[in-house]
């Protein structure tokens, strides 16, 4: 079984599988498909967090979340007269990581050779695929930076000076020969040595010299300033993905599976763990509320403790007793404070930007304020992750109108995000991976290479002291989080969704609906969804509204007006749009493999057989 965001990843994924592949040769070969032909959501320089699980073995971790590159001190970005982070251009990139993470992964665990995973993505590439309308708004929204500055992205993306429409067949040849000298690296060797050629190709040949001779120029980025990236071909060469143990706790008679407090999968777990054995009515507003509340609650001590730069009191904060501690400051009506807790004590500190939200007070947190705490809410299409938005901007309507579909608005819908897999095996092998990063709208595109870097530094922090203060060779926060869940050791579910900070947020009513209300897994997924903006966001401009939470109108009115009676401030999301969720399961007793995809933008895909 495959599932994905993008039903040409889905097809290429189970062409492995077909011809006798594994869960890992299939998903890295929908992976690379899926550079191709959503480059507005990811590409060959993002980053990508991803859970795994041979048959009969515990699950683990495979980080290809690049860190901050050797030069990218603070006092750097300083000299640059830089008070915090851009959030696009060259100096927001961190060493790429996805494409090296499947490369890995097929080395390690797979059994074809780089050039038949790689075969579809080069057709793609060289021939092209019909774009998606996100795609064609993509474009349209940066088309002037494009035409103005990021002149290379505009070769690839404005044919004859416009953005490609909906349908249209889009080619890129320039990441068609990347892909070609990767293979060429590797033809005429052994299969694990041929992937450890394309892997020097990347890290120490002409990818690295490409990305290093590019970060030398300095590009437009959302200050409105042109600065160079700090990325080298010596950060390449010495960076490598690596393997880790998951962060799992018990739920019921499942143990769930995420990344470490690197990335934001903890924030899974904890809501998890306050619900474990609170007993709601599906779909209610009681359910919404609770659900939403400790999220609230998750995703705080998130932006207080969770960081690579900081020691994390992960044990206690997945703890049964700080659970249900913090399962008691859920009450009645909705929280309109930031409510880290103290695990071990500890005083959560927060970074500038969650002060310039107006929250309730809290005697125990306390937050940093740099001189230039003050800052300008723009409409910059350039910057943070292609997510659900929260609010059409107010200045939109002086935009031009072929823009307006591009720009969020106040019914929350979906323009894009990033990307998810999912495969099983029919062996029980398992993979859970959300490739992103790379974006064509976040950084220029460098011609010999076909695809831009990443912006992921953007989740770091010049300010000093906390768990995500920028330091070289540490990783930016990532949202990225796949999850897996297994029964006695043995990997049952695969799931994840796009959705940066709401990725975790959509998945928990996904479990609680899949596992406990024992849905299958397309009613599961398809069931309507919410999320909250509460707390600051991890991309730059960092816009938090307290109190706010956006809910699909396909529930009923009664339940939305309990929900308002009760202090949140719903935003109503049209009835098909919140997440894009897939799963793929396996049964123990019958060994029957399952997936589902999700309807919302319908161009996700399950299929197998």
């Amino acid at each position: 079984m495959v599932a994905s965001t993008h039903y040409l990843g889905s097809a290429a994924g189970m062409a492995i599988l077909e011809r006798g592949g594994n869960a890992f040769d299939a998903a890295a070969a929908a992976g690379f498909v899926l550079q191709v032909v959503e480059p507005h959501l990811n590409g060959p320089g993002g980053d990508m967090s991803l859970l795994f699980a041979q048959a009969g073995r515990l699950v683990q971790v495979l980080c290809g979340q690049g860190p901050a590159p050797a030069a990218a001190t603070v006092d750097a970005y300083c000299g640059l007269g830089l008070a915090e982070i851009p959030g696009s251009g060259l100096t927001a990139a961190a060493i790429p990581g996805s494409t090296l993470a499947w490369l890995m992964l097929l080395r390690d665990h797979g059994t074809i050779d780089v050039a038949t995973v790689l075969d579809a993505a080069i057709g793609y590439a060289e021939r092209g695929f019909p774009v998606l309308a996100s795609i064609e708004n993509s474009v349209i929204s940066v088309a002037e930076l494009f035409g103005t500055e990021w002149t290379s992205s505009a070769a690839q993306y404005l044919l004859g000076g416009r953005a490609p429409r909906a349908g249209e067949r889009l080619a890129n040849p320039a990441l068609a020969a990347t892909y070609r000298r990767l293979v060429e690296a590797a033809a005429g060797k052994a299969r694990e040595a041929g992937i450890d050629a394309a892997i020097r190709a990347w890290r120490e040949g002409f990818v690295a010299d490409a990305i290093d001779a590019f970060c030398r120029m300095p590009a437009m980025d959302s200050t409105g300033d042109r600065h160079p990236g700090f990325v080298t071909g010596a950060d390449l060469a010495a960076w490598l993905p690596r393997y880790e143990e998951p962060a799992t706790v018990r739920f019921g008679d499942y143990t769930v599976a995420k990344t470490g407090p690197w990335g934001q999968g903890p924030v899974l777990l904890q809501q998890l763990s306050m619900l474990d054995g609170v007993d709601l009515e599906p779909d209610s507003a009681e359910f919404v509320h609770i659900v939403v509340e400790g999220a609230k609650l998750a995703l705080a001590d998130r932006n207080a403790f969770y960081g690579d730069s900081a020691e994390v009191p992960l044990a206690t904060l997945l703890s049964a007793g700080y659970a249900a501690a913090r399962r008691a400051l859920i009450g009645q009506a909705a929280s309109r404070e930031l409510r880290a807790g103290s695990p071990d004590g500890r005083t959560p500190v927060f970074p500038s930007y969650a002060a310039a939200a107006t929250y309730g007070s809290a005697s125990s947190v306390r937050a940093h304020h740099p001189d230039d705490a003050a800052r300008d809410a723009v409409c910059d299409p350039t910057q943070g992750e292609p997510t659900v938005p929260e609010a059409r901007p107010a200045a939109a309507e002086a935009l031009p109108e072929a823009l307006h579909d591009a720009l969020p608005d106040a019914r929350g819908r979906t323009r894009g995000d990033t990307c998810h897999i999912d495969v099983v095996d029919r062996w029980g092998n398992m993979v859970s991976a959300t490739p992103s990063g790379g974006w064509l709208q976040s950084s220029p595109l460098i011609p010999a290479l076909g695809f831009p870097l990443g912006t992921r530094l953007q989740m770091m922090t010049l300010e000093p002291g906390l768990p995500t203060t920028l330091r070289p060779g540490r990783r930016p926060r990532t949202t990225l989080s796949p999850t897996m869940v297994s029964v006695g050791g043995d990997a049952v579910l695969a799931c994840g969704t796009p959705g940066g900070d709401q990725q975790d947020q959509w998945q928990v009513p996904f479990l609680l609906r899949h596992l406990r209300e024992r849905r299958n897994l397309q009613e599961a997924i398809d069931a309507p969804t919410f999320h909250t903006t509460h707390v600051p966001s991890s991309f730059a401009p960092h816009d938090a509204h307290p109190g706010q939470l956006v809910i699909e109108d396909r529930f009923d009115e009664a339940v939305l007006a309990e929900l308002r009676s009760r202090g949140h401030e719903v935003v109503l999301s049209g009835p098909w749009s919140l997440g894009r969720l897939s799963a793929v399961s396996r049964d123990l007793d019958t060994g029957v493999l399952r997936a589902g995809a999700n309807p919302r933008g319908m161009q996700g895909y399950a299929v197998g057989r």
